[in-house]
């Protein structure tokens, strides 16, 4: 009764494009985790493999091999040293490891040496080779307590 009248005509609703129907479907898309790059049983690759992602072997490599997260499935094998993020082993691997995260499972073989902040070993893997535990990077590691400040004196 004693509102004020609205003088401003009310907007009209944009319409909805088939573009802007599609824009939210293409942003979860690229939230979803990609699928790994496979090598397949049969393939044998003789060079190195490198990348960020996620790569996973069940064939032959020769060479180098330097991922985000490798996964050696238990026909996999791998000659020559590994760089990872996350190693989870199945297979044979001849040659050195680094991973922050190095899981060996049952089926696992490595003959060499593994440099890691965290191992996990399967009853039945085989590791021939020497243990050697990384520090955890600086950021991760408790702040040290700070030193006394130096007194200097002045004459």
């Amino acid at each position: 009764m004693f509102e004020k009248a609205n003088k401003t005509p009310p907007r009209p609703q944009p319409e909805e494009t088939p573009l802007a129907r599609n824009a939210p479907a293409a942003n979860t898309a690229a939230a979803k985790p990609k699928a790994p790059s496979l090598i397949g049983p049969g393939l044998c690759i003789q060079g190195n493999v490198a990348g960020e992602a996620e790569v996973q072997i069940d064939g032959l490599v020769r060479g180098d091999v330097r991922v985000g997260k490798l996964s050696l499935g238990p026909q996999g094998r791998i000659e020559g040293s590994v760089v990872a993020v996350v190693a989870e082993i199945r297979g044979h691997v001849k040659g050195p490891m680094k991973a922050r995260q190095v899981r060996l499972y049952g089926t696992a073989h490595v003959e060499g040496d593994i440099a890691h902040e965290q191992l996990a070993m399967e009853t039945g893997a085989v590791f021939e080779g020497r243990s050697v535990r990384l520090p955890r990077p600086e950021a991760d590691a408790p702040a040290a307590m700070p030193s006394a400040p130096a007194v200097s004196s002045a004459a």
